[in-house]
């Protein structure tokens, strides 16, 4: 389960040693109103916190701002910073991530992880032993997410991320163990 996006600038998840790690946690639209205020489009799992007096970091150069106000609006979030007052600076922002430090968010509840966690884990057929290939991309769907999973020969392997089919995920081990329903791999 995915809670926010790793940066889009982190390949695989995985910082240089000593780098902090940023999560993407919405995308700043469009500037509403004429008193600073900007829609954000939520990318996490867990808007709520999203809050005044939080500091989160705006773009690539990870600009730091402090939540000023913020509201539901349509299926996204009014957001205000501090020392940021009128549409024309704000809307500066726009088409640009909001970020967060990993180590300043509440780590996720047990069983859920980060994608940048899961990207990269060989993935293993918990029956046999057989080696699929590695996780390369978690491709998300309205219903649940599909794990696209990469052979070394270059096979593609679409999983989808339920209970059924994903038994567990061993961090330290860097593996995924699952569980091939009937009809899921093309055996010819």
């Amino acid at each position: 389960m995915a809670a926010s996006r790793l940066s889009k600038n982190a390949n695989t998840g995985s910082p240089a040693d000593g780098e902090p790690v940023y999560l993407a946690v919405g995308f700043l639209r469009r500037p509403h109103g004429v008193r600073g205020e900007i829609m954000l489009e939520i990318q996490t799992d867990y808007p709520e916190r999203l809050k005044p007096g939080e500091i989160f970091y705006i773009g690539d150069e990870r600009m730091p701002v402090t939540i000023a106000t913020q509201r539901q609006h349509n299926k996204g979030l009014l957001l205000s910073f501090e020392g940021i007052n009128d549409r024309d600076e704000i809307g500066r922002y726009r088409n640009n991530s909001l970020f967060v430090k990993l180590a300043d968010w509440p780590p996720l509840p047990e069983g859920e992880y980060y994608d940048f966690q899961l990207i990269g884990l060989e993935v293993v057929v918990e029956e046999t032993g057989e080696v699929l290939g590695k996780l390369m991309e978690i491709i998300e769907t309205g219903a649940n997410d599909v794990y696209l999973v990469k052979s070394e020969s270059g096979r593609e392997t679409l999983l989808p991320a339920i209970p059924d089919v994903v038994l567990g995920i061993d961090l330290a081990q860097c593996q995924m163990s699952v569980y091939l329903l009937p009809g899921l791999i093309d055996e010819s």
